[in-house]
């Protein structure tokens, strides 16, 4: 899943002609981080309906921003002390044995609900930027 925003990449492209790369390189990371930090907080209230330890909670992390396949990119995933992400895919899909766990769909619920705050979160940080 992920999620997409339309004419975003027209707006870059116009912003790199007057701006220049660099600039456009930093505004568009800016609001990568600043996107990445709702969809966080979306996922952590998801999360606590089914938290125990908390573990999995506390080593939700976010990436610095990257290019994947030529486009930047941002990941949110899990690393710590606890190796939660091993285990993440099995609360989020089930298991055989037990096929529908408490956290099932959670992080597909937060992409969902946070679909909205994250673009405008985006578009804020790109007005912010120019």
């Amino acid at each position: 899943m992920s999620v997409q925003i339309k004419g975003l990449n027209n707006l870059l492209a116009d912003l790199e002609k007057r701006l220049g790369p660099t600039k456009v390189k930093s505004i568009s990371d800016q609001a990568l981080k600043e996107g990445a930090q709702v969809f966080v907080k979306e996922l952590k209230t998801q999360f606590e309906s089914f938290k125990d330890t908390g573990a999995s909670i506390d080593e939700i992390t976010i990436s610095e921003p990257e290019y994947v396949a030529g486009v930047r990119t941002i990941k949110i995933h899990w690393r710590g002390p606890k190796d939660r992400y091993r285990i993440i895919h099995l609360n989020e899909w089930g298991t055989v044995k037990n096929p529908n766990p408490k956290g099932k769909g959670a992080i597909a619920r937060a992409m969902r609900n946070a679909e909205n705050a994250y673009k405008a979160a985006v578009k804020e940080a790109v007005r912010r930027g120019v």
